[in-house]
């Protein structure tokens, strides 16, 4: 039997756009509450959603602005960002999600990538003072008329939007937007809801590479709006469900599986804090009485590691979704019994196939919930391959390739890096994993991540597994590190539970008899925590960067 499987082909595919899934559910949900943003103390109904984004559409049509035209927005999680995110729908411009801690050289390089002709913006956000910085980038700004930017460093961008209390010279103001249309501007959003067609690209979201420049994966309504849809599916949600999303909007997991899920079923879009904030996420869960939490496994380790976190009422919760990174087993299992998340599920997948291909299910049983990543959605097809692309047997470890409607059209302005992808219109992921007999999914690790230590192929995941099992750990990440002798050996940094000790014997000793001796980890190192992404995943790169650095070791040159 061939690791090789199909989805369901029911219910069927979803043929809108988003605007018109957005016009649908405020004629079915009216008054309900479609967003509730936490630290803005804003409340926002369905039917108001679908009147603000209008308006707000028709705004960014009266400057100009044309269907295909690429709309930058640059703000931590709020209102704001989900109305530009609709409103850039129901105009049919394209949503460019901007990493909220991108600086200069990142900025610079996504506007230009991808033309941007507008930016909408945030003033600032911690250390990141965002009108500041693009005025750097374009001192122009200072002297243009708002609208009519001429950028020697952005040659594409002509209109910076910004939203605060006070607006500098240059900028459009944002809350300008809705008095800037016309009737003919309004009227021609109206014409466009019925005019755009579902595989128009509607968004670039750039991916977060371990190497390289980012790529900005173009994905269209049909893409996300359907992903979105049976992600949600597969938790049951509901318009009586409240979803507390404390993962970046400008993600996949926030903007499709969040924003885009509670639409297609009418639930409540509910933001605790402008970034993630574990004792923000759980007052509000409380507050808000929420029945279900995103969030990728570092984020509810963190929330399971407050102080406090016996105090907070979690009795609402019922399901939610860990993605984004693989989830070790013990820490699920603390989010069903410790978080009253029963129903949680686990999702894989890429930003290229917006975003989710394999989820478990509600019904699965709990020793598959947790040792899994579920079965293959609806109509999406998955198969495990070796090196020459030939499809594995069951149980065996390769690549997996996925094809499907969620599959995006290719990355922005960048034919090799599109080629390099796809497979005909098979994408190839990266990741190493498995299928079962049963259809079940396992990730053992990324492509570039696996060891060879020897001529033996060791898959830092399973490692990492083993090592959870010790009470005195809590986070721990294996990769591999140059050897002269092996080729590579193991190395872990672990950090521990407060008020644990460890040393690296003891680890050691830990793993002795359990696992085989060349799963063992020659190089142990205790830390206080990890280089991360913005979207809490781990950059074992700089690890083992730092690894090289520290040991003084020499990288083999390979052919």
């Amino acid at each position: 039997m061939d690791s090789h499987v199909v989805g369901a082909n029911e219910p069927p595919l979803v043929e809108q756009t988003i605007g018109q899934a957005l016009t649908e559910a405020a004629g079915k949900y009216g008054d309900r509450e479609a967003i509730v943003s936490v630290h803005q103390a804003a409340r926002v109904t369905y039917r108001e959603l679908n009147a603000e984004a209008e308006a707000i559409g028709a705004g960014l049509l009266s400057l100009g602005l044309e269907p295909g035209d690429r709309v930058g927005i640059w703000a931590p999680n709020c209102v704001e960002w989900t109305l530009v995110q609709f409103a850039t729908a129901k105009a049919g411009l394209i949503l460019v999600n901007i990493n909220p801690a991108y600086r200069l050289f990142e900025l610079e390089y996504a506007l230009k990538k991808v033309a941007c002709r507008a930016l909408v913006l945030a003033e600032s956000f911690k250390s990141s003072r965002y009108f500041d910085m693009i005025r750097k980038l374009a001192p122009e700004l200072d002297s243009s008329e708002p609208g009519e930017l001429e950028s020697a460093k952005l040659p594409d961008l002509e209109m910076v939007i910004g939203f605060a209390d006070e607006i500098p010279a240059g900028f459009i103001n944002y809350a300008s937007l809705p008095a800037r249309a016309t009737q003919a501007d309004t009227d021609r959003v109206a014409e466009l809801e019925t005019s755009l067609n579902p595989y128009d690209p509607i968004n670039i979201q750039f991916t977060s590479g371990t190497t390289g420049l980012p790529k900005g994966a173009t994905l269209t309504h049909y893409n996300i709006l359907n992903n979105a849809f049976f992600v949600g599916e597969q938790i049951r949600l509901t318009p009586d469900d409240r979803m507390a999303i404390p993962v970046p909007l400008y993600h996949c997991f926030g903007m499709v599986m969040g924003n885009l899920g509670c639409l297609t079923h009418g639930s409540t879009m509910v933001y605790p804090s402008p970034v993630f904030d574990p004792a923000e996420t759980m007052q509000a869960v409380q507050d808000e009485r929420c029945t279900a939490l995103y969030g990728v496994p570092t984020m509810f380790v963190a929330e399971l590691s407050l102080e406090n976190f016996d105090d907070y009422d979690v009795s609402t919760l019922r399901t939610g979704i860990l993605a984004g990174a693989p989830c070790p087993i013990e820490i699920m299992k603390r989010v069903i019994d410790d978080m009253n998340m029963r129903e949680v599920t686990i999702a894989y997948g890429m930003t290229e196939t917006s975003p989710v291909s394999f989820q478990s299910s509600v019904d699965d049983p709990i020793e598959r919930r947790v040792t899994t990543i579920g079965r293959v959605l609806p109509h999406i097809e998955v198969k495990v391959v070796d090196e020459e692309g030939n499809t594995v047997p069951c149980g065996e470890t390769g690549e997996l390739w996925t094809r499907g409607y969620c599959v995006m059209p290719g990355y922005w302005n960048d034919e090799e890096k599109t080629k390099d992808t796809l497979e005909g219109d098979w994408i190839k992921t990266g990741d190493l994993g498995t299928i079962d007999e049963q259809g079940y999914g396992n990730i053992v690790g990324r492509l570039k991540d696996m060891v060879i230590r020897g001529g033996e192929n060791l898959y830092p995941r399973e490692i990492e597994e083993f090592l959870y099992t010790h009470e005195g750990i809590e986070e721990v990440e294996v990769f591999g590190v140059p050897d002269p002798k092996y080729g590579e050996e193991l190395c872990a940094w672990i950090k521990l539970h407060e008020g644990r000790t460890l040393t690296e014997q003891d680890v050691r000793d830990f793993c002795d008899g359990q696992i085989s001796h060349f799963k063992v980890p020659r190089y142990i190192r205790f830390v206080e925590d990890f280089p991360m992404t913005v979207t809490g995943k781990v950059q074992k790169f700089q690890m083992r960067d730092t690894m090289i650095e520290e040991l003084g070791l020499t990288q083999a040159k390979t052919a």
